[in-house]
């Protein structure tokens, strides 16, 4: 059961707004020890929409889908949900008395139509304005707007998912390596990662457009008991080669 997300709205593509979901989640996951596994933008099609959730659906992972839930003719993201698991829209009673409790004698149907959710779903409270999100197959759907969105998903991984807090706990180190191409340091990565299945090495290089010296930043990443041995190595490994090193 690995986590995704899904970020949605045309906004985001054609640039009219920057997307800083992917950063809160990446953080909410990290400091509990879990790990973001795939992400995905989606503008507000039909038929990407609902293709994508098709897939994500079988996959049986754990997805936090952000925007197109609200009842305007862009917002596709309710119904497509409904299309991908081959079940109808259907007024949730507690997203209907959490919108009427919202708006009272202001209720309309439009805004009913934000409490119609795949049949089977559970709804997420919404702390902002109560018009609540929901969650139906490991799959967390909420608002575009971060005030709202961002507690909502908290509120889901507390109560949904503490039995897997800690499960993807890493860490990471690294060392700036001056003097060589990425392809010189292959041997050096392959030698590292063969002798520590726990941890991954990774290769990040620079051209120095900040003013600093061209390197690569070079390192290793994953099970915090492996960590500090296997950048050891990697440094015996650099150092043997013949390359500059330093700590970033």
């Amino acid at each position: 059961m690995a986590f995704g997300a899904l970020v949605i709205g045309d906004e985001i593509l054609v640039g009219k707004r920057e997307d800083k979901h992917l950063a809160f989640l990446i953080g909410a996951l990290g400091k509990r020890g879990l790990r973001l596994a795939w992400a995905q933008y989606l503008g507000d099609d039909p038929g990407r929409l609902t293709a994508a959730l098709a897939r994500s659906f079988s996959s049986g992972d754990v997805v936090f889908s952000f925007g197109g839930i609200g009842a305007t003719p862009d917002d596709h993201t309710r119904q497509c949900a409904a299309a991908a698991l081959g079940v109808s829209l259907k007024l949730h009673p507690d997203a209907e008395r959490e919108i009427r409790a919202r708006f009272g004698s202001e209720t309309t149907s439009q805004r009913l139509r934000m409490g119609e959710f795949p049949d089977g779903s559970s709804i997420i409270p919404n702390p902002v304005n109560r018009v609540p999100g929901f969650s139906v197959r490991d799959h967390h759907f909420v608002p575009g707007f971060p005030q709202m969105a961002w507690p909502m998903a908290e509120w889901v991984l507390e109560t949904r998912y503490r039995g897997l807090f800690d499960r993807d706990r890493w860490s990471e180190s690294s060392i700036l390596v001056y003097g060589a191409g990425e392809s010189q340091l292959i041997a050096a990565m392959e030698a590292v990662g063969a002798r520590y299945a726990g941890v991954k090495v990774f290769s990040l290089p620079s051209m120095g457009e900040d003013g600093s010296r061209r390197h690569v930043e070079l390192g290793v990443r994953g099970d915090p008991a492996e960590v500090g041995d296997a950048i050891d190595a990697l440094r015996r490994e650099v150092r043997e080669a013949g390359f500059e090193f330093r700590e970033p």
